[in-house]
């Protein structure tokens, strides 16, 4: 945990109707000074969407060498790279050649954030997927963040329906490809 991090803590309940995930879970995630509550939110939800045996979030903003949130095997090996925001190329190409699978969630225009990376080097550049939401989704979702929360997350159909301690939001999940 970084120096000076806010510890923010979710009760969730999560049912992801799209994957068959129905999980209760007590979160405890480090915010980093730097970060900002819409990366944080985005880094929630990344875990919570991709959510499986062997997920954990990183350092965050703090880590230099891991994403913000991966999932490793049970040798250690890590198994997809779950990048958030707005990642570089070369960072992208590295966690996509070291886990096989990598995609970014971004809380950002994620045209700007694909465009960032044309004609630059990606390992397997094609199975990278950018996910995004609806305008307005994540800073709606924020203004019920408090230190302690209690979120419940439902996803069917590609539609994810959020609410943060009384504050209901829903958005789509858009996939973008980055070729």
């Amino acid at each position: 945990m970084a120096a000076g991090a806010t510890i923010h803590t979710f009760d969730v309940q999560l049912a992801d109707v799209d994957r068959g995930v129905y999980e209760s879970l007590a979160l405890r995630l480090a915010r980093h000074p730097s970060e900002t509550d819409a990366f944080m939110m985005t880094r929630l939800l990344a875990y919570l969407l991709e959510y499986e045996e062997g997920i954990e979030f990183s350092e965050g903003i703090s880590a230099t060498e891991e994403p913000a949130v991966l999932v490793r095997d049970l040798t250690g090996a890590v198994t997809a790279w779950i990048e958030v925001g707005a990642p570089d190329a070369a960072r992208l190409h590295y966690g996509s050649k070291l886990a096989g699978r990598a995609t970014v969630y971004t809380h950002r225009d994620p045209a700007k954030v694909i465009a960032q990376w044309s004609g630059k080097r990606i390992h397997n550049s094609e199975a990278i997927v950018v996910h995004s939401f609806d305008p307005g989704f994540i800073d709606a979702a924020t203004t019920g963040l408090e230190r302690r929360n209690t979120l419940t997350v439902s996803v069917t159909e590609r539609h994810v329906y959020l609410e943060l301690n009384g504050t209901s939001v829903e958005s789509d999940i858009h996939d973008h490809p980055i070729v």
